[in-house]
């Protein structure tokens, strides 16, 4: 028997609402640290292996929005369980992939998955709980569920690797996913939101996600063309203009559209998610990065680097509470600010990385540094973009946020990747320049690389200091649920 509406498992809905928003956001940090491995296993090269990464990161931030909507509409705990199940059944087919193409199609239907489960979670627990106090909990366990993930991932990620291989961490989601599922289905109430509007904006979702997929990958495919490529410049133009479509589809023919663009005529959202999109743009990059450097040059196990990275994770935890409670004393601008100059110092540290790296100086000092700039910039970020818009837009602006940011990642980390890749060809393929082995030549590509994100996390500084308004540091109510952990570990 199901759950009736009338009488719904209140902590078996917090539960498992709980449970697959970990699962979601630990997914995207166990990955990171099997990269290595799946790169030698399945022969990727260095600048196709970010495909692993983006391919979830695209289809998740693309169709973000339209889960929440898909919930409303069709049921919130039938969407729910599709999610779920979704989830599960691509992440077998990811574990049991041959080959780059089935895993990086996989990963794509997985993000597919996560943007359905997340809002999806969220607005389950969102009506469950009715009573204003037991609501605020259920929510703010939920959003803790992010970071949890987020810290566990790369851990888990490593001890999976080592251990079992490469393959488990996408195992691992099937028993969890589908029992999750099960029990969601038998105790979860179902209910939807009667004044939902019919209309769903698939085209709205799929140009997002298509226009961004054919940037990302004409920006990847200079690692083999080069940047003079009429193949290159065809693959960004096209996705240049389907983004150009998605924008005149939102603004004229969307009936409902997914990104009403009237939200943007607040100068705090528009800047805030500017800020936000650098802030992943910088971030993907280096958690990648990081991840090649200690396995590939510095020969770390992937558990010791799921270990190396704690403290980091840790301090992108620790800095979410912190700048939760000291927003409103220090003001939103001037923590969006000071976060992005410490994420950019953090980046600017990690190019004085070497073929023999010393953990304290090269990699504990600016990843601590670099986390707690993410954290002092993600929370005053969406509480900027929250600001500006009417109460009852306030979820939307806070899921925008989000997609802003997963946009920015995998763009930042298509560019990076090229990046990374031209100046290490180009420096072994010139004896003069002093480097001599494979390993230098792959030290000063991710040093370059570093330096460009440190660049971009600068941009969002300035842009936060010389745009963004200052803003009452408030979080509607119900805004903070929709943020997710800045943690793409």
């Amino acid at each position: 028997m199901t759950a009736t509406e009338t009488r719904p498992h209140l902590r078996a809905t917090l539960i498992l609402a709980c449970l697959a928003q970990f699962m979601v956001i630990l997914d995207v940090s166990v990955v990171n640290v099997a990269l290595p491995t799946i790169r030698h296993d399945l022969g990727f090269s260095e600048v196709d292996l970010q495909w692993v990464v983006n391919a979830y990161t695209v289809t998740f931030a693309g169709f973000l929005l339209l889960g929440g909507r898909a919930a409303d509409l069709f049921g919130r705990r039938r969407v729910f369980v599709g999610g779920l199940a979704l989830f599960a059944g691509t992440s077998l087919i990811g574990g049991l992939a041959n080959s780059e193409t089935v895993l990086i199609v996989a990963r794509a239907a997985q993000g597919l998955g996560a943007a359905v489960i997340a809002p999806a979670s969220l607005t389950v627990i969102t009506t469950t709980f009715t009573e204003p106090a037991e609501r605020n909990r259920a929510v703010g366990i939920w959003g803790a569920m992010g970071g949890a993930g987020g810290t566990a991932g790369v851990l888990l990620g490593g001890l999976v690797t080592q251990l079992l291989g490469w393959r488990w961490v996408l195992f691992i989601n099937v028993p969890v996913g589908l029992l999750t599922a099960v029990l969601a289905h038998r105790l979860i109430a179902e209910g939807r939101n009667p004044g939902a509007s019919r209309n769903i904006d698939l085209a709205g979702a799929v140009t997002a996600t298509l226009g961004l997929s054919l940037l990302v990958l004409g920006v990847v495919r200079t690692g083999v063309a080069g940047w003079t490529s009429a193949q290159t410049w065809m693959l960004i133009g096209s996705g240049l203009i389907v983004l150009l479509a998605f924008v005149v589809l939102e603004g004229r023919f969307a009936k409902q559209p997914l990104v009403p663009l009237g939200l943007f005529r607040s100068r705090s959202l528009t800047t805030a998610n500017a800020v936000l999109f650098l802030v992943g743009g910088s971030a993907f990059g280096m958690w990648f990065f990081l991840t090649l450097y200690m396995q590939e040059v510095l020969g770390y196990s992937p558990l010791r680097t799921g270990v190396t990275f704690l403290p980091m994770t840790m301090t992108i935890v620790a800095g979410a509470m912190i700048a939760s409670r000291i927003t409103a004393r220090i003001g939103a601008k001037r923590l969006l600010v000071l976060g992005m100059l410490g994420l950019s110092a953090g980046l600017l540290l990690f190019t004085r990385i070497t073929t023999t790296g010393g953990y304290l100086n090269q990699l504990l000092v600016p990843g601590v540094l670099a986390g707690a700039g993410m954290s002092f910039a993600f929370v005053p970020g969406t509480i900027c973009a929250t600001a500006g818009v009417a109460p009852r837009e306030a979820g939307l602006a806070s899921a925008l946020v989000n997609s802003s940011r997963l946009f920015g990642g995998a763009l930042g980390l298509a560019i990076l990747a090229a990046i990374a890749t031209a100046r290490t060809n180009a420096l072994l393929g010139h004896p003069t320049a002093g480097v001599h082995t494979f390993d230098e030549a792959l030290v000063g590509g991710f040093q370059l690389a570093f330096l460009i994100a440190a660049g971009f996390a600068f941009l969002g500084a300035v842009l936060a200091a010389l745009v963004m308004p200052n803003v009452v540091a408030r979080v509607p109510g119900g805004a903070a649920a929709h943020v997710q952990p800045a943690i793409e570990g």
